[in-house]
C-alpha cells in the first residue's frame, strides 16, 4: 500500500486541508500507516497533479489562505480498485527484534533496555488509542455504537492498534522476564 491509498480513504467521506488530514491521520489511521505532515502535504500534491484530488482554495481574513482537498471520480475509481485488490500478509521489520536476535549475555541490559523502551512507547501508544476509542464510543457502549455509527471502518481499524499494542506489551514484558531470569539463573 502506498501512503496515496492512506489518503484517499481518509478523504473517502468528507474533504479536507492539509492540516486537518494530519489530524485526521493523527487519529484514525496512524496506527497503521503512520506519515509526517510534510509527507501528507507532498502526496497531496502528488495525487491533486494525478487527477486523484481536486483542491479549492479558501481564502481566510485572520489567517492564511488554505487548500481544501477531496476525492475525484477517478480518486474513487482507484480507491475502489485498491480495495478490490487482495491484501498481501504483513512482514515484520523491526528493529528491535534484531537486537533480540543478536541478544548474548554481553550485551543483555542494552537489549533489555531497548525492550523497556518499546514497552514505554506501547503505553503511550496504548493510552491514545483506549482515549481515542472512549471519544469515538461517547455516551454509547460498543455494541450500541457499532449498531449507531455510519462508518464502522475506522473504528475496527482503531481495535486492531489496540490489540497490536496490547500484545507488544505481553511480548516486552515476557521478553524483559526472560533476560533478567538468565541474569539471575531463575527462569522468567
Amino acid at each position: 500500500m502506498a501512503l496515496k491509498h492512506a489518503i484517499l480513504a481518509a478523504l473517502r467521506e468528507e474533504e479536507a486541508s492539509g492540516y486537518e488530514l494530519s489530524k485526521r491521520f493523527d487519529v484514525s489511521v496512524a496506527n497503521f500507516w503512520p506519515a509526517t505532515p510534510q509527507q501528507i502535504y507532498r502526496e497531496l500534491d502528488r495525487l491533486e497533479d494525478d487527477g486523484l484530488l481536486a483542491a479549492r482554495l479558501v481564502e481566510q481574513s485572520r489567517r492564511p489562505n488554505k487548500r481544501i482537498f477531496s476525492l475525484t471520480a477517478d480518486g474513487r475509481q482507484e480507491l475502489g480498485r485498491f480495495i478490490e485488490t487482495p491484501s498481501r500478509p504483513t512482514a515484520i521489520r523491526d528493529d528491535l527484534l534484531v537486537k533480540v536476535v543478536a541478544l548474548d549475555d554481553e550485551n543483555a541490559e542494552a537489549v533489555a533496555a531497548a525492550i523497556r523502551e518499546r514497552l514505554e512507547q506501547s503505553e503511550a501508544k496504548l493510552g491514545l488509542y483506549r482515549r481515542i476509542r472512549s471519544a469515538m464510543l461517547g455516551d454509547l457502549d460498543e455494541a450500541g455504537y457499532l449498531r449507531s455509527t455510519e462508518r464502522v471502518g475506522d473504528y475496527l481499524a482503531l481495535m486492531r492498534g489496540i490489540s497490536f499494542e496490547e500484545d507488544n506489551q505481553a511480548w516486552c514484558r515476557s521478553s524483559l522476564k526472560v533476560i533478567a531470569g538468565r541474569r539471575t539463573g531463575v527462569p522468567g
